[in-house]
């Protein structure tokens, strides 16, 4: 399959399984590493509570991203896509009630390479993103999806796991979930969760709280 170039610095891991590829922990930026402008995204996948489908077999069904520029952090622009999955096509009815995707949204979506491939030309209209995530998993799933379909990994050596850079902020000793760290600031979550758009505005929303002004 033809690889697809990405973002400069590109370079060729399912959720808590690195697909095989050793990595090192990547580090909460500090105040003089903080990015002028972010893309957060999330994803969702293939997912059982049965064992129908491996952790490492997880696949990619749901892209969103967010474009936000600092300091004030305003959403700019947003990307959505579903994603139809190759290995386990047939979306388990725990998937389903999770995430509330349908199987009729992945059947007739693009295939990963398509969908990547979509969400690389939506980011060269907003050049110096720095990808974020709440969390380490959806870089990882992104290589792993990526080493499947034999193609170049687009999104470049920078990330920002925005759940450790709010941790080293506010001086917890872990990282928390979204949901507990809306709480904290008395902020109810927007949409439905585990859908991959409404949990990066949601997230976007805590990007002055962990990337503050001075």
């Amino acid at each position: 399959m033809a690889k697809h170039a990405g973002w400069p610095g590109s370079s060729a891991a399912s959720p808590r399984k690195s697909c095989g590829l050793a990595e090192a922990r990547p580090q909460p930026p500090t105040h003089d590493e903080a990015p002028t402008r972010c893309v957060v995204i999330d994803l969702e996948a293939t997912c059982s509570d049965d064992g129908a489908v491996p952790r490492d077999e997880m696949e990619i069904i749901e892209i969103g991203a967010v474009i936000a520029d600092g300091p004030d952090w305003s959403p700019l622009a947003e990307f959505q896509t579903f994603v139809c999955p190759q290995r386990h096509p047939e979306l388990t009815p725990f998937c389903r009630e999770l995430t509330g995707i349908e199987q009729s949204d992945v059947d007739t979506a693009p295939t990963f390479p398509e969908a990547l491939a979509a969400l690389v030309d939506w980011l060269g209209n907003w050049p110096g993103s720095v990808f974020c995530s709440w969390g380490d998993y959806d870089r990882k799933q992104f290589r792993c999806d990526c080493e499947f379909h034999s193609i170049e990994y687009p999104l470049g050596e920078r990330h920002i796991n925005l759940k450790e850079a709010y941790a080293a902020s506010f001086k917890l000793k872990r990282g928390r979930g979204l949901a507990w760290v809306l709480d904290q600031h008395e902020l109810t979550f927007d949409g439905r969760p585990h859908r991959a758009l409404d949990d990066t505005r949601n997230i976007t929303r805590l990007l002055p709280l962990i990337f503050p002004v001075g």
